[in-house]
């Protein structure tokens, strides 16, 4: 799981956080941050979801990279986005994405 690592990494600096900063603010070690970054070592579920809450990022950000139902998760977000359109712009939206598929066809 070096992309979750590489993920936690990405938000931590985002944060602006320094590993010794992230690991007190969990109660891990600066070590142990640091390998869980490199894929060396995985978190337990326990320290995923602590650190998860400290970056204040959901498990889909951290893990989508690691799961293979990320299309499903991207499409069900899209789908909640267009929801609180309007219809003329849910329209407007649709045709765009077919102009783009039909082209992608070429």
């Amino acid at each position: 799981m070096v992309s979750l690592g590489r993920q936690i990494a990405k938000f931590r600096k985002l944060r602006g956080l320094k590993q010794e900063e992230l690991a007190e603010m969990v109660s891990l070690s600066t070590s142990y941050i640091s390998a869980i970054e490199r894929g060396v070592k995985n978190p337990t579920l326990d320290n995923f979801i602590a650190i998860a809450n400290v970056l204040k990022v959901s498990s889909d950000e951290l893990l989508g990279d690691e799961l293979e139902v990320r299309f499903d998760i991207q499409m069900t977000q899209l789908g909640e986005m267009l929801e609180k359109l309007d219809n003329r712009e849910k329209e407007r939206i649709l045709h765009v994405v077919a102009v783009m598929i039909k082209d992608t066809a070429k």
